[in-house]
């Protein structure tokens, strides 16, 4: 089986206090993902109305919306398998304070495997890091 845990000295292209953090945070989703818990995995995302969510079936706004997303797709923990991120990389995206995008690969272990890939948008919101965009395929 994969790890279950990101890795910064292997994963992050940049070894700068923000891409510390930014890990940190997918390495919390991560483990409240393999906990069973959206809600703790959700606190990684910008509670907003104007987060914004674009995979395989479309584009959805708000943290609400994202949140029941989730908990319709993967309401049990046989459902929610365990999570694996690898492949990371962070990227300060220019001209803009303290936002950085971050591109990876994503598994699920599970009794129907899955998986892809997501480019994520996190921006410093109240001196916590939130992911704003979220695409994932």
């Amino acid at each position: 089986m994969m790890s279950c845990q990101t890795n910064t000295s292997q994963t992050a292209n940049t070894q700068s206090a923000d891409s510390t953090a930014i890990i940190a945070v997918l390495d919390q989703q991560v483990k409240a993902w393999n906990n069973g818990s959206i809600d703790g995995f959700m606190q990684g995302y910008w509670h907003n109305a104007a987060l914004k969510f674009i995979g395989k079936n479309g584009t959805r706004f708000n943290y609400d919306s994202v949140a029941a997303n989730y908990k319709r797709h993967y309401h049990s923990a046989e459902k929610m398998g365990k999570l694996n991120f690898e492949d990371l990389s962070v990227f300060k995206l220019a001209d803009q304070p303290k936002t950085y995008q971050v591109t990876g690969k994503w598994q699920i272990v599970s009794n129907q495997n899955s998986g892809g890939y997501f480019s994520l948008i996190f921006q410093e919101q109240s001196k916590a890091w939130k992911i704003v965009v979220d695409h994932t395929w």
